[in-house]
């Protein structure tokens, strides 16, 4: 019997959490990706996406956001689950049967860590190949050009090698009046000039060129014969009754670049990449510092053993010159006809020693600096798909104490704990980018600071704590007020 009652609760704990987790799921994605849309607005305004592409650069972020958008979802259903049955009393009914709250929390725990292994997977292989896709169309489009957009009474050089400006446009929004033209395409300036009473922009129907079919009006230009510092410049004017300009817009066109250009950034690897790359570091930085002797080597030449059969060995084994000792300075040994050669060498050796050890010790901080960044992301996998597990451990036994259900003091709760944990995430990762923390300390600092917190919230939510009730605080308030007479008792008496 007991095990049927159990089966049964197991049943309807997890079915009174799964709705809650699906709906606030995809209302946690769909503000992420909003926030994101409205951060990156105004570099996609204006630059003639199709409604796929953005549909595309959307997809590709929501998928992103995913290990964001999960913890919290899980937060707040946990909350709002465990809430709606407090204050439906059904969590009074399951403990007056003698089922402990832990033991209630038991099958909704392991669907939990069902979800932290899959979230685990996710941000290992899904994770890395939409990181590609978003952030490699992101820069495509950050960096296309915008649509041609030509102005009244503006000059426009968005066409490489021209600057236009019309007085006006008719409502037509292609027949235009007043038009001029400089075309710089000969890269001597202003040299020729297209002056136009009125014409028509036309642009073809593949949108790769446009056409302005220009009337009445005087095409000048200026022939540099002998160079800029010539002081005859020859001026060729000619009147047209009708004439067509065409301008190429091929540079306008949304063009992808090749994705293999950013398989090597962190965020694009899984963990056993990550892994290989850092171990990768650690060798190469093992050598780094071997390689530095070799490098001073040449320059410290006292430290260095001669070969017993090298000629300067051989040459000095024959010399018998008694020690002489100096009193001030070594430049007294040296004869006077060669002092400033020899001081010259020094100076030389001793500047190019320097510039060696200093682009040595920046090769060494951009290396660093480097490993830093992918052991940031390699944690940042395991670290944010238990953050499910530790939201939940914070969210059940909330939800148990409030008793409150629907979106109210849940989402207050939901809100208030998800941005303690994100910006703790967020100092952390600075911290380890910064190298103030190593980067296991600080991925992991908001779980660190944040697991006490969910264990002591689990044994006050299974001992019947009122810490969240109003009514607790507000009788402590009226028992302490009481040792204070206000002024009307104290004027009475």
């Amino acid at each position: 019997m007991f095990n049927v009652l159990f089966k049964k609760l197991d049943i309807l704990i997890i079915r009174s959490f799964i709705g809650p987790f699906v709906i606030t799921f995809f209302i946690a994605l769909f503000v992420l990706v909003m926030q994101f849309f409205w951060l990156y607005m105004d570099e996609l305004i204006g630059k003639g996406l199709s409604i796929w592409m953005i549909v595309q650069l959307l997809m590709y972020m929501s998928a992103t956001l995913v290990p964001l958008a999960l913890p919290l979802s899980v937060l707040l259903a946990s909350i709002m689950t465990f809430g709606d049955m407090g204050e439906n009393f059904e969590l009074v009914a399951i403990k007056s049967s003698g089922i402990s709250l832990l033991r209630f929390l038991a099958p909704l725990g392991v669907f939990i860590l069902l979800v932290t292994g899959g979230a685990f997977v996710f941000n290992n292989n899904i994770i890395p190949v939409a990181n590609l896709k978003a952030l490699s169309l992101l820069y495509d489009v950050r960096n296309s050009k915008p649509t041609l957009n030509i102005k009244p009474d503006q000059f426009n050089n968005d066409i490489q090698g021209y600057s236009i400006r019309v007085g006006s446009k008719d409502e037509d929004g292609f027949t235009i009046h007043d038009i001029i033209i400089y075309d710089h395409t000969d890269m001597v300036g202003n040299n020729k000039v297209i002056i136009a009473k009125e014409g028509q922009m036309m642009p073809t129907a593949d949108k790769q060129t446009l056409i302005f079919r220009l009337k009445d009006g005087w095409r000048y230009e200026e022939n540099y014969k002998g160079g800029m510092h010539d002081a005859e410049y020859p001026q060729t004017r000619m009147h047209f009754a009708k004439w067509d300009k065409v301008f190429d817009l091929s540079s306008f066109n949304f063009t992808r670049s090749n994705q293999d250009l950013f398989k090597n950034a962190y965020q694009m690897m899984d963990v056993k990449q990550l892994y290989e790359v850092l171990d990768s570091f650690d060798r190469n930085s093992d050598m780094s510092y071997k390689a530095i002797t070799s490098y001073v080597a040449p320059y410290m030449t006292f430290n260095n053993k001669l070969k017993e059969d090298s000629l300067l060995k051989i040459k000095l084994a024959g010399v018998k010159t008694p020690a002489r000792a100096y009193d001030s300075s070594f430049l007294k040994l040296i004869p006077e006809d060669k002092r400033l050669v020899m001081m010259q060498t020094v100076s030389n050796n001793m500047r190019n020693l320097k510039a060696l050890m200093d682009n040595n010790c920046l090769n060494e901080k951009l290396q660093k600096e480097k490993t830093m960044q992918f052991s940031v992301e390699f944690h940042r996998k395991f670290a944010l798909s238990f953050a499910c597990m530790l939201l939940f451990l914070i969210g059940a036994p909330i939800g148990a104490i409030i008793r409150k259900g629907g979106l109210g003091l849940p989402l207050v709760f939901a809100v208030v704990f998800f941005i303690t944990f994100h910006i703790l995430n967020i100092t952390g990762e600075k911290l380890a980018k910064s190298s103030s923390l190593p980067p296991w300390a600080g991925m992991w600092m908001s779980t660190f600071i944040m697991a006490p917190i969910a264990i002591w919230l689990v044994i006050t939510a299974t001992n019947d704590s009122q810490i969240f009730n109003k009514e607790l605080y507000l009788r402590a308030w009226r028992k302490v007020r009481g040792y204070f007479p206000s002024k009307k008792s104290a004027l009475a008496k």
